[in-house]
């Protein structure tokens, strides 16, 4: 994707990135509603339309200028769906199924994705072929950054809530007392460059399946 200019490089990105960041957020909403939270829907979070769960900053600006900038690490993120745990009927089990559903999300899109860059090499025409090509990457690429980054276990994101689900009920609320300071953390390991070092080996691994899987590399 170098032979890109930024205008080319964000349109290939755009559509990939929203759906990662929203339909992660949906996989949520929709995962709670059938363990018995319906606050989501109630609300209208369950919707496929990406306005409603856009976030002007996580899920425009920040990948955005990361596009443009051609960083070569790509994030964002939507309006987090709100989640009423205590409708939930086992909490502590499902709130950890519940953080699951957007990684899980995000592997199932980063396979479909797979299968878009597959269908363009059978097109032959190329103008619609090599976007069509250079989008199934982007979707590959920025779903499977989005499925590493939060399983990590650091609160608030999703592999927190899984740990906490796991861990006994009193070392996993002193765990939660993490979370004001969780989005501090992350940004400094990105500062760092040590989140790139923590997310890049199996990023690179499994970026490399869905490759092989749809015989796109």
């Amino acid at each position: 994707m170098t032979a890109l200019n930024p205008l080319q490089t964000f349109s290939i990105w755009a559509l990939p990135v929203l759906f990662a960041v929203t339909l992660h957020e949906v996989a949520h909403g929709w995962v709670a509603k059938r363990l018995g939270d319906p606050t989501a829907q109630r609300l209208g979070r369950l919707s496929l339309n990406p306005i409603r769960h856009i976030d002007p900053v996580g899920t425009i600006l920040i990948p955005g200028i990361l596009i443009l900038m051609q960083t070569g690490f790509i994030f964002g993120w939507a309006k987090p769906v709100p989640i009423t745990w205590s409708n939930l009927r086992k909490p502590r089990r499902d709130m950890a199924l519940v953080a699951l559903a957007g990684p899980g999300a995000n592997l199932l899109m980063a396979i479909l994705w797979g299968l878009v860059g597959r269908l363009a090499t059978y097109l032959p025409s190329m103008w619609a072929a090599r976007p069509l090509f250079y989008m199934g990457i982007a979707g590959i690429t920025i779903n499977i950054v989005l499925m590493v980054l939060n399983l990590l276990p650091l609160p608030p994101l999703d592999g927190s809530r899984v740990l906490a689900g796991l861990l006994p009920a009193r070392l996993a609320a002193s765990y939660s007392r993490i979370e004001p300071y969780g989005l501090w953390i992350l940004l400094l390991l990105v500062a760092t460059g040590v989140l790139g070092s923590i997310l890049g080996p199996p990023v690179t691994i499994l970026r490399g399946l869905v490759f092989a899987l749809s015989r796109m590399g």
